[in-house]
């Protein structure tokens, strides 16, 4: 959806690569706060699992910038949100607090690998954090929001003994998946949002991150919103259509579509023909989600629990 080989639709850059623009983009669109030297930094898809995925795991940028430069030099950290979940849909997120490393990697060699992690069940409307170096896999039935830093860079370590289509067992990366495994105390795992209202629109902040920061948000009256100048967002509508306005004009959105509201833009609408579900996200700048929070009158004792170093 945000990749770099995705193209702009409507718009000053329609038909463009999102990866050439980048680079030129004006800071009007990217805001004051991006960093235009590097790749567009948030990477957004939706994954559809029919199937159990690899057992995997993310480097962090440290050892991303040292062993992996051919591929970007950056690490991998994540969160999902299901946008629909069959019975008894699950992603399995973390290692057992008992596991060592010797014991995971005897686990992979005799194919008990996932029984090291640990079961997380997965609703639909339901949030899960995995910051890098979490080993996790998807669980079938699942279609998630999956919201990231720009990157691809995955160690599989298990993958149910299956082939590509040449019939040969797809390759694993065990040796560099242990060296940035974390291993003892998690930190991922089910997000727990905070909940508030503001004006027409029911917000849930989901987490944040030196990368990402997200909120849902819910509305079926016109919501009124306003661009950072520091950054741009992206909103990922869920369910629902309508209109984003500002000024005279009026552009529709319908569900699976992705929008990147410029950082100059400032006040606008969200005009909802039918009952709106979408994500915000942003590279937030230092304390802006704090911030955020501390406006609609929640604590901090309330809203650390979805900030992540």
């Amino acid at each position: 959806m945000t990749g770099i080989e995705c193209r702009f639709a409507p718009g000053p850059f329609a038909g463009r690569k999102l990866g050439e623009v980048w680079r030129e983009m004006p800071v009007e669109w990217a805001g004051m706060k991006a960093d235009r030297s590097s790749a567009f930094p948030l990477l957004v898809k939706f994954i559809f699992s029919e199937e159990k995925l690899s057992i995997q795991v993310h480097p962090d940028d440290g050892y991303a910038a040292q062993h992996e430069k051919a591929a970007g030099g950056r690490g991998k950290t994540e969160m999902w949100y299901a946008v629909q979940g069959g019975e008894g849909a699950e992603v399995l997120v973390g290692l057992k607090e008992n596991v060592t490393r010797a014991g995971f990697a005897k686990a992979i060699a005799d194919g008990s690998a996932e029984a090291c992690l640990e079961r997380v069940s997965v609703r639909e409307g339901e949030a899960i954090f995995v910051p890098a170096g979490t080993a996790h896999t998807i669980g079938p039935g699942l279609v998630l929001c999956e919201i990231q830093d720009q990157s691809d860079v995955t160690y599989r370590v298990y993958d149910y003994d299956r082939r590509d289509a040449w019939g040969r067992p797809r390759e694993l990366h065990i040796e560099k998946a242990l060296e940035v495994m974390r291993f003892g105390k998690q930190a991922g795992g089910k997000i727990d949002p905070v909940r508030v209202s503001h004006g027409a629109v029911a917000e849930a902040f989901l987490a944040t991150c030196r990368y990402f920061a997200t909120e849902k948000w819910e509305f079926s009256e016109t919501g009124v919103a306003e661009s950072s100048p520091e950054h741009f967002d992206l909103m990922i509508i869920l369910r629902g259509a309508g209109h984003f306005a500002s000024g005279g004009s009026r552009t529709d959105f319908v569900p699976g579509q992705v929008w990147m509201i410029p950082a100059a833009l400032g006040e606008y609408r969200i005009e909802p023909s039918t009952p709106v579900e979408l994500l915000r996200t942003y590279v937030p700048s230092e304390g802006e989600f704090a911030r955020r929070l501390t406006e609609r009158g929640v604590d901090e004792t309330e809203w650390s629990r979805v900030v992540h170093a």
